[in-house]
């Protein structure tokens, strides 16, 4: 037992002895990683002509094609599965242009979406070092979820930068109508993807004097929605009842194939998929009365909570991974404030990297056979389950002693 507290107590000095965090060895895997994966990923995307090439892109583009014509979807195209905002939305990248055109276009918005998903965790994680901003600048380049999504035309790449950078606007104490119609646009923009944006707006929702953002919000959903069904024969209200039972078909049919760690999935495995829709309502109340009584906390750690649940509670497949990011962020955001003092630091870097790892490209899911495959998610579901509760207690400890925790 002597032994054991010797050995922690030189490991952490060891740690504390240095300028800054070892990180060199975790930045060349990521680096390499990153260069590999996201090269094969955008060839993929632009000039891959197998069906899997940009293969949610072209069918987004069969949609708002057929959408825009005034040709029916729901119930005809078999992977419609948005909701008419969402072809609102997307029209104005995909609804002008040859699908070569689109692929090249999508690619170029990716790049951009990625730098701007880089520049949103340099700032929030306090890194002020050359290879600490190194190493938040490749989270999201490593992901195999980046990858994945960027091959794929995914929408999380463009839509996850909006909803953060939206989120952060509204937290502003300067809070001008300038700034306001910025954030209701980029959060209008990210609810593309409701999947992925509405366990957030409970955020929007608590933020203190943001009635008229939330009122904003949600009428320019509405007139979108309107805008949408105004190229439709069917009325709104009828287009989105073919949306619920096409998404419904859908996500109980050939979908249940690529969803994986989620209640959708998990439920799906048992058997009991009708109990997707109740108890994905539960888990969304109960993460609003979780940030109503927690709203005066850190808001980037409430916001990387948020985002794992947004990531659990519905359909998702694994370029949706991207959202556990943010968490990752936190992680290093409270290292580098110093509220947590001795075994905690080194504990938490080794649990860092072990996150990453076990996120970088290219992943276990399609690289690993059966059985190491499923262990492989299993472990992953775990370590994001004990983020969320390390996320948890921390927001909770901060709350019991107000100002102990630097943000």
């Amino acid at each position: 037992m002597n032994m054991i507290s010797v050995l922690k107590k030189s490991f952490i000095q060891s740690l504390h002895s240095r300028k800054s965090i070892p990180l060199t060895p975790m930045i060349l895997l990521m680096a390499i990683a990153a260069s590999v994966w996201l090269s094969y990923e955008l060839w993929r995307l632009v000039w891959d002509s197998r069906p899997t090439g940009a293969i949610d892109l072209i069918q987004r583009y069969k949609d708002i094609y057929f959408w825009f014509r005034g040709l029916p979807v729901y119930g005809v195209i078999e992977t419609a599965s948005y909701p008419p905002a969402t072809y609102a939305i997307l029209w104005p990248f995909l609804g002008w242009m040859s699908v070569p055109a689109a692929r090249l276009l999508w690619a170029l918005l990716s790049i951009a979406g990625l730098a701007w998903l880089g520049a949103v965790f340099r700032r929030e994680s306090k890194a002020d070092t050359l290879p600490e901003r190194l190493f938040i600048t490749l989270i999201p380049l490593s992901m195999y979820a980046s990858g994945a999504a960027i091959g794929n035309g995914q929408v999380i790449v463009l839509f996850l930068p909006a909803l953060l950078t939206s989120l952060l606007l509204m937290q502003r104490e300067n809070y001008s109508w300038k700034i306001e119609l910025a954030a209701v646009g980029l959060f209008l923009f990210a609810l593309g993807k409701p999947s992925m944006t509405a366990p957030f707006f409970w955020i929007v929702v608590f933020i203190p004097g943001r009635l008229r953002t939330v009122s904003l919000i949600v009428a320019g959903y509405a007139g979108l929605s309107f805008f949408a069904s105004s190229f439709q024969d069917q009325n709104l209200l009828s287009l989105l009842q073919g949306w619920l039972s096409s998404s419904h078909e859908i996500l109980s049919g050939p979908a249940k194939d690529f969803s994986q760690s989620n209640i959708h999935s998990w439920f799906s495995v048992l058997g009991i998929e009708q109990w997707v829709p109740p108890v994905s309502l539960i888990i969304l109340i109960l993460l609003g009365i979780w940030i109503r009584v927690n709203r005066a906390a850190d808001p980037w750690l409430i916001i990387s909570a948020a985002a794992i649940i947004a990531r659990l509670w519905t359909y998702h497949a694994w370029y949706d991974d991207l959202l556990i990011a943010p968490s990752m962020i936190a992680v290093f955001r409270i290292i580098k404030s110093g509220s947590l003092k001795g075994f905690w630091k080194p504990a938490l870097w080794i649990y860092l990297h072990i996150t990453m790892l076990f996120m970088i490209a290219p992943g276990g899911l399609h690289l690993l056979p059966s059985p190491w495959k499923e262990f492989y998610l299993a472990v992953q579901v775990v370590i994001w389950i004990s983020l969320l509760g390390f996320l948890t207690w921390f927001i909770h400890e901060e709350k019991k002693a107000p100002g102990r925790w630097p943000g």
